[in-house]
């Protein structure tokens, strides 16, 4: 079993930065890859960005591609996701996702575990 928290939401003005934190506790934090996907009010739940097991290998969506950066501390069993030029429509509810598979899986199905999400608002 993995529990994931989230932190570090909040509401920013269009242009500016937010960094979000998951912390992991349970199983190995090395033993699953990491996303995160983001939930707006009406719509679907979407994937944002994936980074592996050791951290040398991300993906992105490419509506926050050049401006979400993920990265992880395995030391501190917590993944993050820095997010610059932040714009209104990046409002929604940020959730990581732990996935215990090895291709590269971008649907909210395909991960495991999840976190309660953190709420996200870009004010213009």
């Amino acid at each position: 079993q993995v529990q994931l928290v989230e932190s570090g939401g909040g509401l920013v003005q269009a242009g500016g930065s937010l960094r979000l934190s998951c912390a992991a506790s349970g199983r190995t934090f090395t033993s699953y890859a990491m996303g995160w996907f983001r939930q707006a009010p009406g719509k679907e739940r979407e994937f944002v960005a994936r980074i592996n097991r050791s951290g040398a290998s991300t993906y992105y969506a490419d509506s926050v591609k050049g401006r979400f950066t993920i990265s992880r501390d395995n030391a501190k069993n917590t993944v993050y996701l820095q997010m610059n030029s932040l714009k209104p429509e990046d409002t929604a509810v940020y959730y990581c996702a732990a996935d215990l598979g090895y291709t590269l899986r971008l649907r909210p199905q395909d991960y495991e575990y999840w976190g309660q999400g953190t709420q996200v608002t870009v004010s213009s």
